[in-house]
């Protein structure tokens, strides 16, 4: 699981840190993890604490960190309960699908860089017929760690022959679908930029089976 490191500021109510500035600094940057990782709705406390066990460092207060986690998927399914009932989240996940049924392969929060999700999506293509997908699109770990705290989502894609005059039909495809899912778009028609989704609110549910795997 790739680890979520930016210096987001949520941080779970009614946590006592050390007054040491380096040890608040590491219970913070964790907590900010595990908030990214519970509100980003992909994965279980489980695998929450598994990420915890990797970040973990000296000065880490470990039964603290851990005992955080059942509180804020708690938090995040009472928020769930006042959500409208098609999310922004839920919306995407149509569009991906259509996308896919168009020969472009869409790929959730794959990777934790540009090149991490370039990698993994030829890794999923290679699973299909060549001839399935003539593109593909994904967003990846730090696009994900903006959009869960209100900073938009962006969308790269590419075609699956690289950088080729064609690569631009992949754009031109993804923004038609986007465009008719309701998002409003920030691109300027090039394949030098991503799909920019600044309005994004981000809203993925968190299901059943992932909140009861602990």
């Amino acid at each position: 699981m790739k680890s979520i490191l930016l210096g987001l500021l949520l941080i779970t109510p009614c946590v006592v840190f050390s007054k040491e500035p380096q040890i608040y600094d590491v219970n913070r940057h964790i907590l900010n993890a595990i908030n990214v990782h519970v509100w980003s709705g992909f994965y279980s406390p489980r695998e929450v604490q598994k990420t915890i066990s990797y970040l973990l460092e000296d000065g880490a207060d470990e039964a603290m960190l851990r005992g955080s986690v059942n509180g804020v998927f708690e938090q995040k399914l009472i928020a769930e309960r006042a959500w409208p009932q098609i999310t922004d989240n839920d919306r995407l996940n149509s569009v991906f699908a259509e996308l896919k049924s168009k020969g472009i392969l869409c790929l959730h929060n794959t990777g934790y860089t540009m090149s991490d999700g370039h990698e993994d999506s030829y890794d999923a293509l290679s699973r299909f017929p060549k001839s399935q997908f003539y593109g593909y699109c994904f967003y990846h770990g730090q696009d994900l760690e903006r959009a869960v705290f209100g900073g938009g989502l962006m969308i790269a894609y590419d075609h699956v022959n690289g950088d080729v005059p064609d690569k631009i039909k992949v754009g031109q495809e993804i923004k038609t679908e986007l465009e008719k899912g309701g998002f409003t778009l920030n691109w300027n028609g090039t394949t030098n930029q991503r799909i920019n989704i600044p309005n994004f609110d981000w809203k993925n549910r968190t299901s059943w089976y992932k909140y009861h795997d602990r």
